[in-house]
């Protein structure tokens, strides 16, 4: 069995009187794609962030690589270092090139010199197709092209876990696929990936576990082949018919 890399046990998420996270248990094990889908409102975009303690939970343990999340301190930028993000929006320095946006964690986290951060971020826009923009500033990119960038700066610590909250949701349709393509081939590569979406045909080709959030509970939880042709609570089966009819 690979290990466990992120577990969530019993956690719950309040904003003052509104309760959005409910005894929500996840684990997701060492190269495995988890894929968290549900109707917008449902805390899905909630529990990502909750994984690196953007949000802070108000019960319950996160543990990432069996350590249980601190508040704050140094501890947790370390552990912070080991988990990717890529955001909504793509976070770009704008007046960084791309390179240099992908070079600067590892410059000023982990110290590595500038040479060969240079080369390590010229590798990973290579990766995501991009080796062609490694000095353009972010506004000279499309919006796909942004995103890719943010992929590969959140690849560039190295991190054990890659947690993907709505990474196409910004984007005009036509990049969207060339988003998804990359994280369908960073999947196969066996990068461990914790991805919250709206896209329902990478949910199914990419995914090894489906999860369907609903008012701040995880209702179902399998593989992609038995959720999509036969899902077992009535909440999702309603929300595939909606989602998969347009």
């Amino acid at each position: 069995m690979p290990e466990v890399l992120v577990r969530i046990s019993g956690v719950n998420k309040h904003y003052g009187d509104t309760q959005v996270l409910h005894d929500v248990d996840l684990e997701v094990a060492a190269g495995e794609v988890v894929v968290v889908i549900g109707p917008s409102g449902s805390g899905k975009s909630t529990l990502c962030r909750c994984v690196n303690r953007l949000e802070t939970i108000s019960s319950g343990v996160i543990e990432f690589d069996g350590i249980p999340l601190p508040a704050e301190g140094p501890e947790l930028a370390r552990l912070r270092a080991e988990a990717g993000m890529v955001f909504q929006s793509f976070n770009l320095f704008p007046h960084l090139t791309a390179l240099e946006n992908v070079m600067l964690a590892p410059r000023h986290v982990r110290r590595l010199p500038k040479s060969q951060a240079a080369q390590r971020g010229r590798e990973l826009l290579a990766r995501v197709g991009l080796a062609d923009k490694a000095g353009a500033r972010p506004s000279q990119l499309s919006g796909g092209q942004q995103q890719r960038v943010a992929i590969a700066r959140a690849l560039a610590m190295e991190p054990k876990v890659l947690l993907c909250d709505e990474p196409t949701s910004a984007l005009d349709p036509e990049m969207i696929q060339e988003v998804l393509d990359v994280l369908a081939g960073l999947a196969r590569d066996g990068m461990t990936m914790l991805v919250v979406t709206h896209e329902m045909g990478f949910a199914r080709r990419v995914a090894d576990r489906v999860v369907f959030m609903d008012a701040g509970r995880i209702l179902e939880c399998s593989p992609p082949q038995p959720f999509f042709d036969a899902p077992q609570h009535q909440r999702a089966a309603d929300f595939l018919a909606t989602v998969l009819a347009h």
